[in-house]
């Protein structure tokens, strides 16, 4: 019963950010990340806080467009950690000279959720698989 709680809890952050990240909205975006998140990314790369934000800030620089869709395939709570493994589907239009050139990123992720002041914070986030086409 309390997983599917705070099951729901997360799932109303997702589709919060998301729209965030389709706006490409800093501020929202962010929101959900932890001060001392850890974002591994699928070629090993580790950020912290300072690195996710200039990165997302690059990335949004570049894009014309975003939509994501994601859905959870496993999840769990341990130790006070809600821990859940997503799959998230991503297509981009990248800006060009005269066009967008349309990208299609699909991902596997692993969140790691704390309870921070009463709110759901990501501590950590690994991305275990990437493939762009």
């Amino acid at each position: 019963m309390e997983i599917d709680l705070i099951t729901a809890e997360i799932d109303t952050i997702h589709q919060k950010v998301n729209l965030a990240f389709e706006r490409k909205d800093m501020a929202i975006y962010m929101s959900q990340f932890d001060d001392g998140i850890r974002y591994t990314n699928a070629d090993a790369t580790v950020y912290d806080r300072k690195d996710l934000v200039y990165q997302t800030e690059k990335y949004f620089k570049k894009t014309k467009e975003i939509s994501t869709t994601y859905y959870r395939i496993k999840s769990s709570l341990e130790n006070q950690i809600f821990t859940e493994k997503i799959a998230r589907k991503s297509v981009v239009f990248e800006k060009g000279l005269m066009f967008a050139k349309k990208k299609t990123v699909q991902t596997e992720e692993i969140f790691n959720w704390k309870k921070i002041d009463g709110n759901w914070k990501v501590t950590g986030i690994e991305v275990v698989l990437e493939e762009k086409y």
